[in-house]
């Protein structure tokens, strides 16, 4: 199969092409905040030029069954040590429920044998990760968009933030995180030497899934840092995004992110969040963890990872 296009180098490419339409105008993006935080901002640049240049529903490239991967690596927690996720582990998510709250009309409570009764995508598709490995994997899982419409979205609803099962250490820098899957890697442009050595620590710690972060915060009186992430809704809307419950054909692995991990696929791997346990639908997430959108992205990482 031919090799996939290289979209981040056409984005890059493409910046006189962005300043172009900046400078004749376009009433669609002036309307769109994200836009309009652009011209506040950098952070917002690669947003801009990807979503001038697609359309809301362009589909990430799809792979055949024989350009699966052998092995998926499981990058950073592996098995989230929090007894409530234990316990669920060893039912087997028997007694797991994916809540989709805050802003819409109708919250939800499902199980996971509810989750795959409703309609489901599959798709095989290519994790980009920040620390310049690549994997491709067959998900299949229920679309972000289906649930989003069962629930009905408030006209206040702008973020989709997804709240997660393992434990994190707000003040020390873990292989457990980022990734969406729980690692300390630091994203291409935004390298900050603090993230890897922070006060009280001095270095990246490498316990079993952030086990000893857990305990070191308990012991210290401090609140347990949930991992977290977020999207907006172009991209909580698009047709490949979907919290997937299935891969490669088998229910998802622990290593992997199960119950359920979400597949933003226009993303970087560190926003494909794993141990996916509730959504809240918000307006802003300036009230959420350090306001930033995400864990990682609280310790300097950029919010929108589109490639």
């Amino acid at each position: 199969m031919s090799r996939a296009p290289n979209r981040r180098a056409l984005l890059v490419g493409a910046s006189a092409t962005a300043a172009a339409a900046m400078l004749g105008g376009c009433d669609r993006l002036g309307n769109a905040e994200w836009f309009r935080r652009t011209l506040k901002t950098g952070e917002d640049a690669n947003m801009f030029v990807q979503r001038l240049l697609m359309d809301d529903a362009t589909l990430a490239p799809e792979y055949a069954e024989a350009d699966i991967s052998p092995w998926f690596k499981p990058n950073g927690t592996e098995d989230p040590p929090d007894k409530d996720y234990k316990a669920l582990a060893k039912g087997k998510f028997a007694k797991y429920h994916l809540e989709v709250g805050g802003l819409v009309e109708a919250p939800l409570k499902l199980s996971l044998a509810e989750l795959r009764k409703l309609p489901a995508r599959t798709q095989i598709t290519r994790h980009d990760c920040v620390e310049g490995w690549s994997a491709i994997g067959k998900w299949t899982g229920v679309p972000l968009a289906e649930l989003l419409n069962r629930a009905r979205l408030k006209p206040e609803a702008r973020y989709v933030v997804f709240h997660c099962a393992d434990t994190m250490d707000q003040g020390n820098s873990l292989e457990g995180g980022g990734d969406g899957e729980g690692t300390d890697e630091v994203p291409a442009g935004n390298a900050n030497p603090s993230m890897t050595k922070q006060s009280g620590s001095g270095e990246s710690r490498k316990d079993s899934g952030g086990q000893q972060a857990s305990e070191d915060t308990a012991a210290s009186g401090g609140s347990p840092v949930r991992y977290y992430e977020s999207i907006d809704l172009v991209d909580a809307f698009h047709p490949q995004t979907i919290l997937a419950y299935e891969m490669n054909g088998e229910a998802l692995p622990i290593s992997n992110g199960a119950p359920l991990r979400l597949r933003v696929e226009r993303n970087l791997g560190y926003k494909q969040a794993k141990y996916v346990m509730r959504i809240e639908v918000v307006e802003s997430f300036a009230h959420i963890g350090g306001g930033k959108g995400g864990y990682w992205e609280d310790q300097g990482y950029a919010w929108y990872a589109g490639i």
